[in-house]
C-alpha cells in the first residue's frame, strides 16, 4: 500500500477550525466521520505515511511492516472506532482509533500511575499524510466531546508525538507494556 491522499464524502464539519503548530497555521473546514469498510483502502494509505513518517523521525521500532495489521483496523473499523479527518476539499489527511472503556494494556503502570481512575477513552492508531501537522490538537478536541479524560501510549522513540502531547498538557504518567510484552510510555489528560 502506498502512501497517497484519497477523497472521502458524508463527513462531520468543524467550521473555521485553527490548528497552530509552530509556524503552521491552517484555517479551513475540517472534517471528522467514522470510517466505513468502504474506507478501509483509505486508513490503510494513510497507516503507510505514519509508518513512513515514524521511520523518517527516528522511530523504527513503533509501527514495524505489518503493524498494526489489517485486521485491527477493520475490526476498529467494524466496532464504529476508527476516524478519518478529511480537508474541506474532500483530501482524507489523517485517521485514528478513539475507543471508550477500559484498555486491558492499561490496568497496570509504572511509575506515577494514572490521574484518576474514572471512565476514559483511549486514542491509539493516529496517522496522517506527509505535510500534515497539529492534527493531534483535533483529535483531543473531537475525543473530548465524549470523554472527560483521554488516555495515550506511544512507542519511546516516538518523540513528534510526545512532543504533541506536550503541548496539548498530556501528564506523562509511567509505562504501561502492550499484550506481547512490550514498553510503551503513557499519558493521560483531564478535562
Amino acid at each position: 500500500m502506498s502512501c497517497i491522499e484519497w477523497p472521502i464524502k458524508d463527513c462531520y464539519v468543524v467550521e473555521n477550525l485553527q490548528v497552530i503548530d509552530f509556524l503552521l497555521i491552517f484555517v479551513g473546514n475540517m472534517t471528522i466521520r467514522k470510517a466505513t469498510q468502504n474506507d478501509l483502502d483509505v486508513v490503510l494509505s494513510l497507516i503507510q505515511c505514519g509508518r513512513e513518517k515514524m521511520i523518517a523521525s527516528g522511530n523504527t521500532g513503533q509501527w514495524t511492516e505489518g503493524y498494526p495489521p489489517q485486521t485491527q483496523l477493520e475490526s476498529d473499523i467494524e466496532k464504529g472506532n476508527c476516524y478519518l479527518i478529511s480537508t474541506d476539499d474532500n483530501r482524507a489527511i489523517a485517521t485514528f482509533a478513539f475507543i471508550k472503556g477500559v484498555d486491558p494494556t492499561y490496568l497496570k503502570i509504572e511509575g506515577e500511575g494514572w490521574l484518576n481512575e474514572e471512565p476514559y477513552g483511549t486514542i491509539h492508531r493516529v496517522a496522517s499524510a506527509p505535510g500534515t501537522r497539529g492534527i493531534m490538537a483535533m483529535v483531543v478536541d473531537y475525543c473530548f466531546k465524549e470523554v472527560d479524560n483521554i488516555r495515550i501510549d506511544t512507542h519511546k522513540d516516538n518523540i513528534p508525538m510526545q512532543r504533541a502531547l506536550e503541548r496539548l498538557a498530556f501528564r506523562y504518567c509511567g509505562v504501561i507494556h502492550l499484550a506481547n510484552g512490550d514498553p510503551r510510555v503513557a499519558f493521560q489528560k483531564k478535562r
